[in-house]
């Protein structure tokens, strides 16, 4: 197995870090990534403060499937919602520029929380959304059951966006929600990943892929690029 994505898997093992580049063809992007079931304060203190992008939660097509999550794009074109609600006609995603179709689902919050906003908050909505995804599958729970016990502990709308993985994963679409998914999947741990893109300081663009892997090696934070980890993968 390649250097870079060992190391990346044995940082996640333990909790860390990794900055994963999808690649010039897509969005071209560097996004910094930390498994969710291990989320503190602390992890989100630095995606807040290191990446500038959008903070997401990466779910597998599995825990997706788990608890019925839809895609926000199948809602917003639903035909009773788009009568319902005429300005989504006018809003429908159809020019997307580095994809066909958006990934993003249900945003969350975790009903311990306040706001949901503080990096309390949102460190416990995605901690405790990964450990539930893992107790859920473990136990056989599904369906309705599975339903009922997301509702017990979240409610929607809130402030961790969810971006789920189109099923078939790499195989289908290479987008960073895949590949945060299929590295959590190389670690053997619950495809539940947190990150935020990584922006150039003035917020103006993504940070190149020469500056990230330079903070990425001051930091001694594992980087991988998108083809490596499809190569890991087999696929």
């Amino acid at each position: 197995m390649d250097e870079a994505v060992s190391r990346a898997i044995n940082a996640f093992k333990l909790g860390n870090p990794i900055c994963l580049f999808d690649s010039e063809n897509r969005e071209g992007e560097t996004d910094l990534l930390f498994p969710g079931q291990f989320a503190q304060p602390a992890t989100m203190r630095q995606l807040r403060k290191d990446c500038g992008g959008l903070l997401f939660l990466a779910i597998g097509h599995d825990v997706g499937e788990l608890f019925s999550l839809p895609f926000l794009q199948d809602l917003h074109t639903h035909p009773a919602l788009v009568s319902d609600n005429l300005v989504l006609k006018e809003l429908i995603t159809n020019d997307l520029r580095y994809d066909s179709r958006s990934a993003f689902t249900l945003s969350l919050n975790h009903r311990g929380t306040y706001t949901g906003i503080t990096d309390h908050d949102r460190a416990l909505t995605t901690r405790r959304f990964a450990e539930l995804s893992e107790e859920c599958q473990q136990a056989g729970i599904s369906g309705e059951e599975a339903r009922k016990a997301l509702g017990n502990e979240f409610r929607t709308p809130g402030h961790i966006p969810v971006c789920r993985e189109s099923e078939g994963g790499l195989s289908r679409r290479q987008g960073h929600t895949e590949l945060a998914v299929g590295l959590a999947r190389l670690a053997n741990m619950t495809p539940v990943v947190i990150g935020a893109e990584m922006l150039q300081s003035d917020g103006d663009g993504a940070l190149s892929v020469e500056d990230a892997r330079a903070w990425a090696m001051q930091r001694d934070i594992p980087f991988l690029e998108g083809a490596q980890l499809i190569d890991a993968l087999n696929l």
